[in-house]
């Protein structure tokens, strides 16, 4: 049986049609081709109300409840906006939500929007905007935007949080972080 190939002048080489449709079934199963949108999953709906327990553990300044979100022990792997680069495990993400709410005089506020999840088996992953404003210690205010994206992990029957990258454009010619981005 011969295969036929297309050639993808944009990555220059060819690739085997059975190739491709694994990649268009892949992306019709994720609902993200033009016109094949589906309705949310009780997966999605799931993830979409452990996200909904992280903004209120957050508003809450609660770390313990925060933690609940995420897979315990080292598979855990965050890329936050503070230093160190990334935290591997559970223990190390629970003291930078300890530290950073350290630096802040009462409760903070956060907000999403533009949540998307999606979810296959026991893997999902979703990306959002989310807001956070409080007081400093100083008391000067802290307002900025991130962008959010996470990997789920279904653990137990329980969506959990396995992956996480909080991130903020920069404008190149500045080196500055657009800490209020908008679209």
């Amino acid at each position: 049986m011969r295969l036929r190939s297309a050639y993808s002048s944009k990555e220059g080489r060819i690739m085997n049609l059975s190739t491709a449709t694994v990649i268009v079934a892949a992306f019709v199963a994720f609902g993200m081709l033009p016109g094949t949108s589906q309705a949310m999953s009780d997966d999605e709906a799931k993830i979409e109300t452990l996200e909904n327990s992280f903004i209120a553990a957050f508003n809450a300044k609660d770390v313990d409840a925060i933690m609940k979100c995420y897979v315990p022990g080292a598979s855990l792997v965050v890329f936050d906006l503070t230093p160190p680069r990334q935290y591997l495990g559970a223990d190390a993400y629970r003291k930078d939500w300890q530290d950073f709410f350290a630096i802040l005089k009462g409760p903070p506020k956060v907000w999403i929007s533009d949540l998307h999840v999606e979810a296959v088996g026991n893997l999902g992953y979703g990306h959002s905007i989310q807001g956070v404003s409080g007081t400093n210690m100083k008391g000067e205010p802290i307002e900025l935007v991130v962008r959010v994206t996470r990997g789920y992990h279904k653990v137990d029957g329980n969506w959990l949080i396995a992956h996480e990258h909080v991130s903020v454009p920069v404008d190149l010619a500045t080196g500055k972080p657009d800490l209020m981005s908008k679209p």
